[in-house]
C-alpha cells in the first residue's frame, strides 16, 4: 500500500495524503486531482478500490494490428497526441504483441475502466472475422470510434479514406502514362477497403474502356513478401502498371520485377497507397495515394471524445480526399513484344 501510494503521489505531483484521501473517498480533492489520481492508477497497474471502479478512468485505447507498417506509428502519433491535448491518455495494444487477441485487449481495457476505444485495420474491416466483441461494446454504450471501412451492422462511427477516390486516381496516372494492361493487388477477399478499391477499379476500367483480363487481380497478405508473391505473377502476364492497396505490398512488387530482371519505371511501374514514412527515399522513390493521415486521426478523437462528453454522433461514415503523389516509380508505358514477355514467364 505504501509503495503504490509514493508511486501515483510520484507520478502525479501530489502527497501521499492527497492521494490516500482520493482512494478513501475522502472530501478536500479537487475533481482534476482526484482523476488524475485514478488514471495514475490505471496506468501504474494498480487495481482501483471498489468504491471507485464505477468512474471511468481518461484513458482511451488504441488498438492496431501491427507497428511493422509505418502507417500505422504515423497514426498512434495523431491519434495520441490529440488525445493528450483532450486530456486523455491513449493505451496502445497491438494485436501482434504477445500474440493476444482483439477480443482479448478488449477485456483488459474494460477491466481498465477505459473511457473509449480506437480501432484501426482492426477486424471489423474484414466481413468474414469475430466481431462479438464489438457488440459487446455497443452494449455497454462504451464510446468507439472505427478507423478505415468497417463491416456493415457494426453501427459504430467510422472515419476513413475514401478508397474509391484513391483507386481512381491511381487508374487515371496511369493510362495518361499510356498503360493500358493494369493490374490490382489487394488484400484478402473479405476485406472491406479491398472490396472498395476492386469496385473502383473495375468501374474505372469500364468508363476508360480499358479491358481487365482474368488474371489482373492478385490478393496477398498486406506485406512486402506477399506483395512479391503475386506481382511476379502479374508481370509474367504481361501487367506494365501496378496499382497496390499499401505500400509494402507495392515495395514487394518493385522487388518482383527486379528479380525477373527488369526494372522500375522503365518496365513497369509501381502506384502504392499509405504515403507512409520513407516512401520518398526508395529506390526508386514511390509513387503512393497519401492517406490524410493527420485529419483523420483528429476527427476519430474528436468523434470518440464527442461521445464521452454525451453528444449524439451518427454511426455514418465520414470520408476523406486522399492525394496522389506523383514519384519516381511510374512513367510512361513501354511497348513489350510477345517475344519480351514469354521471355519473363519463363
Amino acid at each position: 500500500m505504501t509503495r503504490r501510494l509514493a508511486e501515483v503521489a510520484k507520478k502525479v505531483g501530489v502527497s501521499e495524503a492527497t492521494v490516500s484521501r482520493v482512494l478513501n473517498g475522502k472530501p478536500g480533492v479537487s475533481d482534476s486531482t482526484r482523476a488524475a489520481v485514478l488514471t495514475a492508477l490505471d496506468v501504474l497497474g494498480y487495481e482501483r478500490p471498489t468504491q471507485l471502479r464505477g468512474e471511468r478512468a481518461r484513458l482511451v485505447g488504441l488498438v492496431l494490428p501491427e507497428l511493422g507498417n509505418p502507417i500505422f506509428p504515423a497514426l498512434a502519433e495523431v491519434v495520441g497526441g490529440a488525445l493528450a491535448q483532450r486530456g486523455f491518455t491513449p493505451v496502445l495494444c497491438t494485436r501482434t504483441a504477445g500474440g493476444l487477441s482483439e477480443s482479448d485487449y478488449v477485456e483488459m481495457l474494460l477491466e481498465q475502466q477505459v473511457s473509449g476505444v480506437v480501432f484501426a485495420g482492426g477486424h471489423y474491416a474484414e466481413a468474414d472475422a469475430p466481431h462479438e466483441h464489438y457488440h459487446r461494446l455497443r452494449e455497454l454504450r462504451l464510446p468507439v470510434v472505427l478507423v478505415n471501412a468497417a463491416s456493415e451492422a457494426l453501427g459504430c462511427p467510422c472515419v476513413a479514406t475514401d478508397d474509391a477516390v484513391a483507386v481512381e486516381q491511381a487508374f487515371s496516372h496511369l493510362t495518361s502514362l499510356g498503360h493500358e494492361r493494369i493490374g490490382l493487388v489487394l488484400g484478402p477477399a473479405d476485406h472491406m477497403p479491398s472490396r472498395r478499391k476492386l469496385e473502383a477499379f473495375t468501374a474505372a476500367a469500364r468508363s476508360a474502356g480499358v479491358p481487365i483480363g482474368p488474371t489482373a487481380v492478385e490478393r496477398s497478405l498486406f506485406s512486402l513478401e506477399g506483395g512479391q508473391a503475386v506481382a511476379t505473377r502479374l508481370v509474367r502476364d504481361g501487367i506494365t502498371g501496378i496499382i497496390c492497396a499499401s505500400d509494402p505490398l507495392a515495395l514487394g512488387a518493385i522487388r518482383a520485377v527486379r528479380r525477373l530482371g527488369m526494372s522500375v519505371p522503365q518496365d513497369v511501374s509501381v502506384v502504392g497507397f499509405d504515403d507512409s514514412a520513407f516512401m520518398n527515399c526508395t529506390n526508386p522513390p514511390l509513387t503512393t495515394v497519401r492517406q490524410p493521415i493527420e485529419a483523420v486521426g483528429r476527427a476519430a478523437v474528436t468523434l470518440l471524445v464527442g461521445q464521452i462528453e454525451g453528444a449524439p454522433v451518427t454511426a455514418e461514415e465520414l470520408l476523406f480526399e486522399p492525394e496522389l503523389v506523383v514519384r519516381g516509380s511510374t512513367a510512361p508505358a513501354k511497348v513489350r513484344t510477345l517475344a519480351a514477355v514469354a521471355a519473363v514467364a519463363l
